[in-house]
């Protein structure tokens, strides 16, 4: 959907004007649905075929005159809708309470004064001002941007961040390098700017995720369908027998008040109340047990397909892996290599250090906070953290024509240290490299992303001057070496994917990285297949080849959130009861339709 040109003054919008769009256009919320009550609860619970023909046998018991076994079937009966009503509606009021923790506040600029708001309240045409560490509360188009840098894995799935540019509006999606485009739920990284906004609530990107929720609907899960079969087939049995003994002992003996009384008592010894019973109580146990380890069950039903899934779909970012950047890799300009492990060789602290000095001291960018760590990590006794003794004086900014910055120290002695760490292109732009210097550089970048890490060039320089030049290329950089970034695997993911596989379960990576970096990660999680097919292959694919394709490909890489849906529904197609899992707001719609989610079960 293009997005509205900027007419708003650079004084923001009136407080008249701002109330008025609120008013034409609504709150900036995502719509949800509203809060099951007590009641509600309960009706739904009673809706479950097998505690439903547990009532009914209770109830016909009692009407019978046979209180022990009545009371035995209902007391059961409300023993589980107990323990259901009280877990499900604690965690209705824990979402709730998460909802408000997540709402943020937005800094606006409102008849030419900046002022603190509700998030809820910005409307659009507001001028929004943004800088390290806000979540953008609305999608917004930059009007200026200082060095800026979101984080989108919420929508994208892509642990990395993504720079931004201000200038015109486009209709890119979220997740593009240099885009002037700021979307609702991003997190700021680096950098300043100032935005206006252009789409608020249901019509921002993650509104429209959130809209598409709304259409589809929640299937019946596959035990509770089975279940229903059950009880059809027991029913009809049971009411064919009843009417053929109330019509043979009426015929035969001519007593049919007898008759009736004798079907009746036929019909109910042909009933299961032992199944709805064990099944109930079974479901009960099952999310209080799993309450026990701190994992909310939203609803009950959620459980029943847990042993029924023949598929899992799995998100990368922040399912697979712990949604942080780690330095694992780092090479010296001269091509040696180390793997990062609790202690540096010393030939490499140069290198770790100059990358700490070329980052924020206090930084919001996960690569940046891979630096740190590394630094962190590496101290020995007596040892202070690089960068120590020395006073930050001057950072030069990322930019479209140049993919490094550059940061430079004032150190006690006098004189400056610069560090820079950037795009290995740029850095070795920066110093200069030659030909051959160049070439032996770009094979081993190449060599580290194609085990799917995210590679930058750190170089340093010295300078003596007495003021520090306009441009980082006026320094004399050094090249230092190349620093490899991923996101790791969670540790315990390899001993998951092999239980799953020993339960009969095929696990699928759906994920929106790059596919050299989802083969990577998918090699260290010990799933199965070469084959990876992109989203724009996907794309391109009929339905059919798709259903085809699904039978055997387990890693789909540069996927969008319409096109997860897309393979989930292609799985259902296939005859497979699907499991989905993810973190992201970009993977709401195929949890949605998958059989069974991780939205039921809350951790």
């Amino acid at each position: 959907m293009p997005h509205q040109p900027d007419t708003t003054p650079r004084s923001g919008l009136t407080e008249d004007q701002a109330k008025a769009r609120l008013a034409a256009d609504g709150f900036n919320e995502l719509p949800h649905t509203k809060r099951r009550s007590p009641l509600r609860i309960v009706l739904d619970v009673l809706r479950e075929p097998m505690l439903a023909l547990l009532v009914a046998g209770g109830a016909v018991y009692l009407l019978l005159g046979s209180r022990e076994e009545a009371l035995i079937l209902l007391a059961f009966a409300c023993m589980s809708v107990g323990i259901t009503v009280v877990q499900e509606a604690r965690t209705e009021r824990l979402l709730e309470a998460l909802r408000d923790l997540t709402s943020p506040r937005a800094l606006v600029i409102r008849g030419g004064e900046r002022i603190r708001i509700a998030g809820r309240e910005v409307a659009r045409g507001d001028l929004i001002v943004l800088s390290e560490g806000d979540r953008v509360p609305a999608d917004a188009l930059l009007l200026e941007a200082q060095a800026l840098s979101a984080d989108e894995s919420l929508l994208t799935g892509e642990a990395v961040p993504v720079r931004k540019l201000a200038g015109p509006a486009t209709d890119a999606r979220p997740g593009g390098e240099d885009q002037p485009m700021v979307y609702s739920g991003s997190l700021i990284v680096r950098g300043t700017a100032i935005a206006v906004v252009t789409a608020t609530g249901p019509a921002s990107e993650i509104g429209r995720i959130g809209t598409s929720l709304n259409k589809l609907e929640t299937e019946t899960p596959h035990l509770q369908r089975q279940m229903r079969k059950l009880v059809v087939v027991f029913a009809s049995l049971g009411a064919a027998v009843s009417v053929a003994v109330v019509v043979l002992y009426g015929v035969l003996r001519g007593g049919w008040l007898d008759g009736v009384l004798a079907g009746i008592a036929v019909g109910m010894s042909m009933l299961p109340e032992e199944f709805p019973m064990v099944l109930a109580v079974f479901m009960a146990v099952g999310a209080w047990r799993i309450s026990k380890v701190r994992v909310l069950t939203r609803r009950a039903s959620a459980i029943e397909t847990l042993g029924a899934a023949s598929v899992l779909c799995t998100d990368k970012t922040g399912t697979l892996t712990e949604n942080r950047m780690t330095i694992t890799a780092l090479r010296l300009a001269d091509g040696t290599s180390a793997v990062v492990g609790p202690v540096l060789p010393a030939a490499f602290r140069e290198l770790a250090a100059a990358g700490v000095m070329a980052s924020a001291p206090e930084p919001f960018d996960p690569m940046e906070k891979a630096f740190h760590s590394l630094a962190k990590a590496d101290r020995r006794d007596g040892e202070t953290l690089p960068g120590a003794g020395r006073t930050l004086i001057r950072t030069y900014a990322i930019g479209a024509d140049l993919l490094a910055m550059s940061q430079a120290w004032e150190v006690p002695r006098g004189g400056w240290q610069v560090a820079a760490k950037g795009a290995p292109e740029a850095v070795g732009d920066l110093c200069q490299l030659d030909g051959p210097a160049r070439a032996a550089m770009t094979a081993q970048v190449d060599q580290m992303a194609g085990a799917g890490l995210r590679v930058l060039g750190v170089a340093e320089a010295a300078f003596d001057g007495p003021n520090l030049p306009d441009s980082q290329n006026a320094f004399a950089f050094r090249f230092l070496g190349l620093v490899g970034l991923s996101d790791p695997l969670r540790p315990s993911v390899p001993d998951a994917v092999a239980q799953c596989r020993s339960a009969g379960i095929r696990v699928i990576m759906i994920t929106g990285d790059y596919p050299a970096t989802a083969q990577a990660i998918a090699a260290e999680a010990g799933l199965q297949g070469d084959r990876v097919i992109t989203g724009p292959e996907l794309a391109g694919m009929p339905d059919a080849d798709l259903a085809s394709a699904v039978q055997n490909v387990t890693i789909f890489a540069r996927i969008m959130p319409e096109q997860k849906l897309r393979i989930v529904t292609a799985l259902k197609a296939a005859g497979a009861v699907v499991a989905m899992t993810g973190d992201g707001v970009n993977d709401a719609p195929s949890l949605k339709a998958a059989h069974k989610r991780d939205d039921g079960l809350v951790g």
